[in-house]
């Protein structure tokens, strides 16, 4: 781990410099900074090039918060001061811990062990929410419906599309059958491989394959037409237009 310590008393600096390599020997401390002025210099110009910044408050500049202001620091930060009345400023950028001088080497370890077990805990939730993120959309590839007293299975690959009217959703196979079944337009979007279903409008829903042509319409809209015949225009809104060619077209 790369350190830059800004310390602008000389004895102080290098005893907090003697903690940090005793906890951890691979440790480097890669910047001693003795002012504002030499941190913000030192930053913008290595803004990647450390891990972990340990800050004296007081400095004889000014305040290290003025660092802030005039760089980003986008990595943890460990105070140092002699002073307790700046804890609750320091926890508004991007500190983990706040150590009071006299410096002891296990206040340095107690906050190096907290930014380990914060650093570990990230890690773990963030490959979580990767994993979540990067999960497959859930296929559903078959729908029950139901024919007088019996209930049949249709595959999803063999509906020509889904329609509203009102609040009752249908389906419409490629043999030209037509059921109710309980789901929202809204909810076969989620749940419909949108490689192979696009949602026209707010009435259709139309499966890929069984798309038989497709006319430029008013208003800059499209027309559809499917294998199966349906009682009303099938028109992709002007809103949905540069989506469904992009979807048409495909990879």
């Amino acid at each position: 781990m790369k350190v830059i310590i800004v310390e602008d008393e000389i004895p102080a600096l290098e005893k907090l410099e003697r903690y940090i390599l005793k906890y951890d020997a691979s440790f480097k401390v890669v910047a001693r900074l003795v002012s504002i002025a030499d941190a913000v210099n030192w930053i913008q110009n290595h803004p990647q090039d450390f891990d972990l910044a340990f800050l004296d408050i007081q400095l004889t500049d000014g305040l290290s918060f003025d660092i802030f202001n005039q760089v980003k620091i986008n990595k943890p930060v460990i105070f140092v001061t002699a002073f307790d009345e700046y804890a609750i400023d320091a926890f508004k950028v991007n500190s983990i811990d706040y150590i009071l001088k006299p410096i002891t080497f296990t206040e340095v370890s107690k906050a190096l062990n907290k930014l380990k077990n914060l650093k570990t805990y990230l890690s773990a939730n963030t490959l979580e929410i990767a994993s979540q993120a990067f999960q497959k959309k859930k296929i559903k590839d078959r729908f029950l419906v139901r024919l007088g007293k019996h209930i049949r299975s249709i595959q999803s690959e063999d509906i020509t599309l889904f329609y509203a009217e009102g609040r009752t959703v249908f389906l419409i196979t490629k043999q030209g059958k037509k059921f109710t079944i309980d789901f929202k337009l809204e909810d076969l979007e989620k749940i419909l491989d949108d490689k192979q279903f696009f949602r026209a409008s707010r009435t259709y829903i139309l499966n890929f394959s069984a798309i038989v042509d497709v006319i430029m319409y008013s208003n800059s809209r499209l027309k559809v037409s499917m294998q199966v015949k349906v009682d009303k225009d099938i028109i992709v809104s002007r809103e949905r237009v540069a989506d469904f060619k992009k979807w048409f077209e495909g990879n």
